[in-house]
């Protein structure tokens, strides 16, 4: 199976091997020991023979006969599967066989030992103290925790679902709409195989999808979104390990400026509760602007045969629910991409604040880090894949410059306020014309105040004690009564 997930595209053609088979992004199917790290390895599943023209053919050809009572039972979940959208069992089970494999250089994952645990503790502490003098919001972690792989994978799949389930509903959904009407009663057993094939098929590419960015990632906030629980600040030591390699920066440093940046998005979304629900919702909104090739879905669903269900695998990954460029997701995807830039603007202005005068190597972390989010990787190259659309905010610079000269021209309390409420930020014509925004009239927060009380019903002047008696600074106008 290809990493496109069925409903939005085929990806770029995979390099070939010498043999002109297209290669297996998990690495050709062989575990530490040499054998199938998935037995159900022809249905597309990581470790699966991808190239061979029959999945079960190539399936059957490489298990032996311990193998083959295991695919068996595989096949048999995915069919019984009667949960949501996706079968998130199987997504989990995955996503820790992909880790378990290690990352392409050949790491494997380890247990967070407790001084590692304690160095992150430690740079996540002072990393609040030095955001103290940079933002106005306050705190937003209340613990800092060292992850390895298999636990960012833990943690992070509530978020997962959360996301992918309302792209993959509208996916199932489509699948049962295209029989006409009067065939659906009679239809039933079909519909209902066909969706469990697709939550399981959901299921593997979201799984090989998270584990592939378990090996990557270096925190619970990298692609600006936040995917570990609340008030969590998380590092991943093994992963920091490998992204420090040949900066040529203390390592120290380094854990520092990456617990600044992951203490300062835990601010943010701590302190901002509407920002959470915002970005997920975009991405709602996205989902249901999805269109269906209803002709091409009809044919498959038409000659759909149950004892052959690789072909419907087959042709779910032709572009049959490629997304349309209609207002309703332009307007979507232009919320998100200027909300994520938004967002990771101010992180790197107050980390690049609070850490230029105290890290030697600041600017390198800096222009290093929005190079990696920029440019994205295979982690970005991933997500975008699983959901169909890119979570990479391509204005990152632009917000940055932005929220420096904020808080040039209105202090930190006035570039802070501004995430009061989404009508008063910066729309995506202002990362335009930042001068325009920054220096245009600002509202004057103790009118709005006095108008709110008012139409509460409170007094309209809050300095009175009441209605009959004037504080010290009224004007002494009695005489006239």
């Amino acid at each position: 199976m290809s990493d496109t997930p069925f409903g939005f595209g085929l990806p770029p053609e995979e390099p070939e091997d010498g043999d002109g088979k297209k290669k297996d992004p998990a690495g050709g199917g062989q575990g530490a020991g040499g054998g199938p790290v998935n037995p159900f390895a022809g249905f597309g599943l990581p470790g699966g023979a991808g190239g061979a023209d029959n999945p079960f053919a190539a399936m059957f050809g490489s298990l032996n006969p311990s193998d083959l009572g295991a695919a068996f039972q595989q096949l048999g979940q995915m069919l019984s599967y009667e949960g949501g959208p996706v079968n998130w069992d199987m997504a989990k089970q995955i996503a820790r066989q992909t880790v378990a494999q290690g990352t392409p250089d050949g790491t494997k994952d380890a247990s967070v030992g407790p001084s590692e645990r304690a160095a992150v503790e430690e740079a996540v502490r002072l990393a609040d103290i030095w955001l103290d003098g940079v933002t106005s919001l306050p705190s937003g972690a209340s613990t800092a925790v060292a992850w390895s792989r298999a636990e960012w994978v833990e943690a992070t799949l509530p978020a997962w679902q959360q996301l992918v389930d309302p792209v993959a509903e509208r996916v199932g959904t489509a699948m049962g709409e295209v029989l006409p009407e009067e065939m659906q009663s009679v239809a039933g057993p079909l519909i209902g195989m066909m969706r469990s094939m697709g939550g399981a098929m959901f299921g593997q590419q979201i799984g090989q999808a998270v584990g592939v960015l378990a090996g990557e990632v270096v925190g619970s906030t990298d692609i600006g979104l936040p995917l570990g629980p609340a008030n969590r600040a998380a590092l991943l030591p093994l992963n920091i390990e490998a992204f420090s390699k040949d900066l040529g920066v203390p390592k120290d440093e380094i854990r520092l400026y990456l617990a600044l940046r992951e203490a300062a998005h835990q601010r943010l979304f701590a302190h901002v509760p509407w920002l959470r629900s915002h970005m997920f919702g975009a991405v709602e909104g996205y989902a249901r602007g999805i269109k269906v090739d209803t002709t091409k879905l009809e044919d498959v669903v038409g000659q759909f045969d149950p004892t052959h269900p690789e072909e419907l695998q087959e042709a779910l990954q032709q572009g049959m629910f490629q997304p349309e460029d209609t207002p309703e997701q332009k307007a979507a995807l232009a919320r998100l991409e200027t909300a994520l830039a938004l967002v990771e603007g101010w992180v790197d202005a107050v980390v690049h604040e609070a850490a230029k005068s105290r890290l030697t190597g600041a600017d390198a972390l800096r222009e290093t880090l929005r190079r990696r989010r920029a440019s994205g990787g295979p982690a970005e190259q991933t997500f975008a894949t699983l959901i169909g659309l890119q979570l990479r905010p391509r204005r990152l610079r632009d917000a940055s410059r932005l929220w420096a000269s904020l808080t040039d021209a209105r202090g930190v309390d006035g570039r802070d306020r501004l995430w009061e409420h989404p009508d008063m930020l910066p729309t995506a014509s202002d990362l335009d014309d930042p001068d325009g925004f920054v220096h245009h009239e600002q509202l004057d927060f103790s009118e709005l105040d006095k108008m709110l009380g008012e139409a509460a019903g409170g007094k309209p002047d809050l300095r009175k004690d009441d209605g009959d008696k004037a504080g010290p600074d009224d004007d002494k106008g009695d005489g006239d009564k």
